[in-house]
């Protein structure tokens, strides 16, 4: 089950409370303060781990709490820090506090995000002992760990994303150019939830497409699927529109999905893009494929999945742009945003 979204509860653990104890040494009548401080709480800690696509495992647990500090103890024993709690996640997600508020996110295998503090140690009673009050009779309880209820959203990490209305050829086409096995069939919504693949050429060249599921007109408004599956796209170089050659208005059908995606986020409107008009080989003999005014389209591009017309020319174009991109954004030299700055999406 591909899950994309979840609300959950961190906790740091606690800090362990200060001991209070006196020296009872043979031969030393009158021992001093040796209460010992208690241990830090540990932290809670996200961390992106490759070997995941999914936060499923979040919608079955929603509270996590580290582990708390051991309390002092006497002869000046400093209690055990508690262990951090480390909570994998795929890469691509994104946190947010209950506010909605940014905190962080983690895009890379290995990238780490400390997201609930955990409590300082409270001090025994041998730290509050000074030359004019040598019996303290005081120390401190541990602080309490840091609480927070936060939002993780899945954003996949892709190159390029596919966006058509349901039947637009789309998981066809993932199929066709990767290894990727998405459902295809001949009803609308086929494609229930997002999907990736890895496409590769010649030499060691490859990207990374994802496959959305299909928009329909007033999705911004909620209308089908709604515009729950974009924020999949956000990340992407660039985009592929796909019309099929026999839609009643390829024309209207290309309009109307730049206008969801311009209803759903203006940012979406302004990543790059190509026309690709799908299901060539229904077109009968020479006839040539409907005219499409896309003027904002870096190119169009007219293909069938079933008998391959186009599909190399296609992914090379792709695969030369995504280059392009990753170049103009500095990802391909030194430093540089490595993605477009979009506003936050908000559910």
């Amino acid at each position: 089950m591909f899950v994309d979204r979840a609300e959950i509860e961190v906790e740091g653990g606690a800090g362990g409370n200060g001991a209070l104890a006196f020296r009872r040494e043979k031969g030393v009548p009158r021992g001093g303060p040796s209460g010992g401080d208690g241990g830090n709480g540990g932290d809670v800690v996200l961390v992106a781990d490759p070997n995941m696509d999914t936060l499923l495992d979040f919608r079955y647990r929603s509270t996590y709490r580290a582990e708390r500090g051991g309390h002092g103890g006497g002869s000046d024993k400093t209690g055990a820090d508690g262990d951090d709690l480390v909570l994998p996640v795929p890469p691509g997600t994104v946190v947010l506090d209950a506010d909605g508020g940014r905190l962080g996110e983690l895009l890379d295998s290995g990238d780490r995000l400390v997201v609930a503090r955990g409590g300082k140690g409270g001090r025994g009673n041998a730290a509050f002992a000074t030359s004019t009050r040598q019996a303290p009779r005081e120390r401190e309880p541990g602080e309490p760990g840091e609480h927070r209820r936060m939002v993780l959203e899945l954003k996949l990490i892709a190159d390029v994303g596919l966006v058509g209305e349901p039947n637009a050829g789309k998981s066809t086409l993932l199929s066709r150019l990767s290894a990727a096995r998405p459902k295809v069939a001949a009803y609308p919504f086929t494609t229930l939830e997002p999907g990736l693949g890895v496409v590769q050429l010649s030499g060691t060249r490859s990207f990374v497409v994802a496959d959305i599921p299909g928009l329909i007109e007033g999705a911004h408004e909620g209308k089908g699927l709604g515009t729950r599956f974009l924020r999949h796209i956000e990340r992407t170089r660039t985009l592929a529109v796909l019309v099929p050659v026999d839609a009643p208005d390829p024309g209207h059908a290309y309009a109307m999905l730049r206008k969801e995606l311009e209803g759903h986020q203006p940012a979406l409107a302004r990543i790059p893009h190509c026309l690709v008009l799908t299901k060539a080989d229904l077109l009968a003999g020479d006839e040539e494929p409907p005219e499409v005014q896309a003027s904002a389209a870096w190119g169009t591009f007219t293909i069938s999945s079933v008998s391959g017309r186009g599909l190399d020319e296609l992914a090379e174009a792709l695969w030369s742009r995504v280059r392009e991109e990753k170049e103009r954004s500095g990802e391909a030299g030194e430093g540089g945003q490595p993605f477009p700055e979009l506003e936050e999406w908000t559910p």
